[in-house]
This record gives structure tokens, sequence and C-alpha cells, in this order.
């Protein structure tokens, strides 16, 4: 099974260990691109201050994130489960997983980012800033730089397992999931049902998708979309499914929560 995370903006930044060495990181096909973004994202920090602060949508009581940036190359790393921080991956709580849960998610979890590409939560990497919908000089919209770099990596992920795309636009658009894995993806959304509507939500959906993950670890893996979906649903999740209705189009899995 591939889990597809997004990353979180927010980050904690390791207080030891050896710097980002980009050989090590999984995926080692990413390796040249990701060493493009990074020395791009340097020098814009390294450069004026006004235009790496627009470049990056900052603010100037942010001056932390454009050191972070300068620092990236030597800074101390640590494993990706550590560094991203903020609503899912504190409701996903990997340090606290059972050893096989854990084990789990360092094979089926990949996560996205618009620095790396995709990363499994076992990567050593630095705390960045840098949002998937930028531009980088020299190396142009991301987008359209790691577009197919990720979708390679992504089909290597998920080799002939079901794939769970719980992350948001923005960094699916870093690399879709190519259209022949279509009849085994499932694309997530969280709608919260009240008064006998539902409407999709925003931030809290973080939360939900976190333990979306987290129930998935514990069980064994799905072979179909239909079983992903009962899977989750004897784990507490009121889940609608919904094949897809053109061909190339992935499954789309609906959880509906009452309370946020």
């Amino acid at each position: 099974m591939l889990i597809l995370l997004p990353p979180s903006e927010g980050k904690d930044s390791p207080a030891r260990g050896r710097p980002l060495r980009m050989a090590d990181l999984s995926f080692p096909a990413l390796t040249a691109t990701r060493e493009a973004v990074a020395g791009a994202l340097v020098r814009l920090c390294d450069g004026p201050t006004a235009r790496a602060r627009s470049t990056l949508g900052i603010t100037a009581r942010q001056e932390e994130e454009l050191r972070r940036n300068r620092a990236l190359l030597t800074a101390p790393a640590a494993p990706a489960a550590e560094v991203y921080s903020g609503v899912l991956y504190d409701a996903l709580d990997l340090a606290s997983l059972p050893a096989r849960s854990a084990r789990r998610a360092a094979s089926d979890i990949a996560i996205a980012s618009a620095l790396f590409g995709l990363l499994r939560v076992t990567d050593r990497i630095p705390a960045y800033r840098l949002s998937g919908d930028a531009s980088l000089p020299g190396v142009g919209r991301l987008a359209a730089a790691w577009r197919e770099p990720v979708a390679g990596a992504i089909t290597q992920a998920a080799a002939t397992g079901v794939v769970l795309d719980l992350r948001s636009s923005a960094y699916v658009a870093l690399g879709p999931v190519p259209a022949e894995l279509s009849q085994r993806t499932a694309v997530a959304r969280v709608l919260h049902e009240r008064g006998g509507k539902r409407v999709v939500v925003s931030h809290h959906n973080k939360a939900t998708k976190g333990r979306i993950v987290r129930s998935l670890l514990a069980q064994p893996r799905p072979k179909t979309i239909p079983d992903l979906a009962g899977i989750l649903g004897a784990g507490g999740h009121r889940v609608g499914l919904r094949p897809p209705t053109k061909n190339g189009q992935p499954w789309t899995m609906d959880v509906v929560v009452r309370e946020l």
C-alpha cells in the first residue's frame, strides 16, 4: 500500500545530527531535481531579502524561515517524521506508534515535498520553508519541475498495491498519481455533516486524515479500494465510496464526521 501525505508548513528544527545528504534519501531518481531546487532556494535566500520574502510568500516577521533556508545544506537533519509538525502529524503521532505500525509507516507512507519531491518518514532532512505553489529563479514553477519525476516515484512506491492520496491540491500538482494506477487509487476528502448537510472542511480535515492513517497502519493492508473503505468503516469511520466515472480517474472516498 502507498499512503501519500502532504508536508506541514510548520517544521521543527533538529537540534543535532549530521547535515542533509541527498544521496541517502529514498527515491534516488529524484536526486538531480532535489539538488537543483535546493541550490536555487539557497541562492534565493542568500540574495536580496525583499525578493526572497516575496517569492516564498513570507513576511518580515518570518526572518527565521530565510535563515533556515540559507543553512539548508549545513544544518542538522532528522527523520522527516520528527521534522514535520502540525495538525495532521500531531493526530498521526508517529513517535507513539507500536513497533509493527511504525514499520508499516516507514514502508507505506510517502510525504510530498516542494523541496524533496517525495520522502519516506525515515529520510533525514533539515527544517525548511518552501511551498508547493512556488516558482524559484533558475528552476521555474515547482509543479513543472517535479511533475514527471514525482509521478515516476509514485509508480515505483505503489508497486502493485492500493494508493490512498491524502495530499492537498498544491502537492497533487507536484506529481499526480499516474492514470495507469487510477483503478487502485482513492482520493480522500473529509466532510462535516451538520443538520443533514455535508460540507468540505479545511483545517480539521488534517486531524481526521492523521487519525485515518494511524488506524490503517494497525490493520492488514487492503487489496482493493472497496477493501480499504471496509477497513476504515470497521475502524469506526463513516465512509462513502464512488468509483471512477472516466478512464484514468481515481476513486473518490468521503470520510464523514459529525464532530470537529
